[in-house]
């Protein structure tokens, strides 16, 4: 037999190879002490697995977070943010400042809410005809209705709700809990996105980036039908045991060289995430399978049956991943453009009527059912879109709304966060936010604060800067929806 391969033996063949992408597939087969010994860090410290779980800054009230996305923007004064003042006035030129897409605007023709309001719960929350089953879960969820956040277009308002900046690649929310906290769970990824089935948001990956921190920390992209996370499954091929047979002969070079310790924290990242894709292989089938959930389980979140079956079956696999340690998951509603997501600039009715039919029951049962399994505690649920809508027409014709960055509406629920709450108000028209304004910014801190991350401590460096969520000044999370 030859054993000369480009001019070196056979034994040298093995061994450089092994110091390649052999290397990586080796990676997902070796115990971490193995690793953690032939690897250091430029600095000459020892490399530690940028996944693993991290201490908290404080005791935290949630261990993880469902951030359930309204891609498009909803409606604050159709949905949850009652205005009872507008009945009446549909069709009236009023003088009222607005800013959208459409510009600056000084007056225009009120649409009043399509819908009616009534009270849920012993709070006695006002809760329109659109989402009647959320409405039954209020005295649960802490309402903010003066959101603001700077940029009335899609794309750079999305970026600010996924990162706290309008500008892209910067890290999002999902990597910055990812970063400071780590996973519990070494066989998933720490952060999970799941799309709308009408496809993704606009600025596509950029929504779930990890900026400038190493790709380790980016989001997932999860699915609910099929594959569950594509370029995952092994080549037929590849078998357990050419992996140990690869393995075999790359540990008996290795007792004949000396293992060198020159560190290389790029290698490492790729190591590790060859070793979570590696480990996935096995678990995340088992996470997403919803054959062992019960038939009324299944049931409550309307999995079966149209319109709800979709994003039934993302809020059960959110559910699912937390159960399992995953830290952060982000469930979109909505996709593509036009009607297929929440963007209602022609006809609100037709709009908003479909995107909540396939929401409502879904987001009920997911509260509901995270409260029986005593995971509501130290799950942090947080609904809203990019904006909300504004008061008046956008059109001459038509029920439209244009976007409204000036004053809309989110919800929290759990993970520490006081039920039945309303905090803040916008005007008697819903055009602006007139108490308690809040930026997208203190959401963030809420949110890293209940994780027990202090959002002024939690810091990147980049670019000579210590690099924070929250931005350079210091911002306070929003205390008052806290228990």
């Amino acid at each position: 037999m030859n054993r000369n391969f480009c001019g070196k033996t056979r034994r040298e063949f093995m061994w450089q190879a092994g110091g390649g992408f052999a290397g990586l597939a080796l990676s997902g087969l070796l115990d971490r002490k193995f690793l953690a010994a032939q690897d250091v860090r430029a600095d000459g410290t020892d490399w530690v697995n940028p996944l693993a779980a991290k201490k908290p800054h404080f005791a935290p009230k949630a261990k993880s977070v469902i951030f359930l996305f309204m891609y498009g923007g909803p409606s604050h004064i159709d949905t949850f943010d009652y205005k009872p003042k507008m009945y009446g006035m549909d069709g009236k030129t009023i003088e009222v400042k607005t800013f959208g897409r459409g510009g600056h605007r000084n007056q225009g023709r009120i649409v009043e809410p399509r819908w009616k309001f009534k009270q849920y719960g012993e709070c006695g929350k006002w809760v329109s005809d659109l989402f009647p089953n959320v409405g039954k879960c209020v005295d649960d969820i802490a309402f903010v209705h003066s959101m603001t956040a700077d940029s009335p277009i899609h794309g750079s308002a999305m970026l600010q709700m996924n990162s706290g900046k309008i500008q892209s690649g910067n890290p999002c929310l999902g990597s910055w809990v990812n970063y400071g906290l780590g996973s519990e769970n070494e066989n998933l990824p720490g952060f999970v996105v799941m799309l709308d089935d009408k496809g993704g948001p606009i600025s596509g990956p950029t929504n779930w980036t990890s900026g400038y921190m190493p790709a380790t920390y980016q989001g997932c992209v999860v699915r609910s039908e099929g594959t569950p996370i594509l370029d995952l499954k092994r080549p037929e091929r590849m078998t357990d045991g050419a992996q140990r047979k690869l393995l075999d002969s790359l540990l008996k070079q290795n007792e004949t060289h000396e293992s060198s310790r020159a560190g290389n924290s790029e290698l490492a990242a790729r190591i590790a995430s060859y070793e979570l894709a590696y480990k996935m292989q096995s678990t995340a089938p088992e996470a997403v399978d919803l054959g062992t959930e019960t038939q009324s389980t299944l049931d409550a979140y309307g999995i079966g049956k149209e319109p709800t079956n979709y994003f039934g079956r993302q809020c059960v696999m959110a559910r699912r991943l937390v159960e399992r340690g995953v830290r952060f998951v982000q469930v979109y509603s909505g996709g593509a453009h036009n009607d297929d997501n929440w963007d209602a600039h022609g006809d609100l009715e037709v709009n908003h009527n479909l995107h909540a039919a396939e929401t409502d029951q879904p987001i009920a049962a997911l509260l509901n059912d995270l409260k029986d399994r005593g995971l509501l505690d130290e799950t942090l649920v947080v609904w809203g879109g990019e904006f909300g809508r504004q008061p008046t027409a956008e059109y001459a014709k038509g029920s439209g709304r244009d976007h409204n960055a000036y004053g809309f509406t989110m919800w929290m629920a759990g993970g520490g966060i006081k039920g039945g709450v309303s905090l803040g108000k916008t005007d008697e028209l819903g055009a602006t936010a007139v108490e308690d304004r809040m930026h997208v910014k203190r959401i963030h801190a809420t949110i890293l604060h209940q994780l027990g991350l202090d959002p002024n401590a939690l810091a990147y460096f980049y670019g000579g800067l210590d690099q924070r969520l929250v931005g350079v000044q210091d911002t306070e999370p929003i205390r008052e929806l806290m228990s």
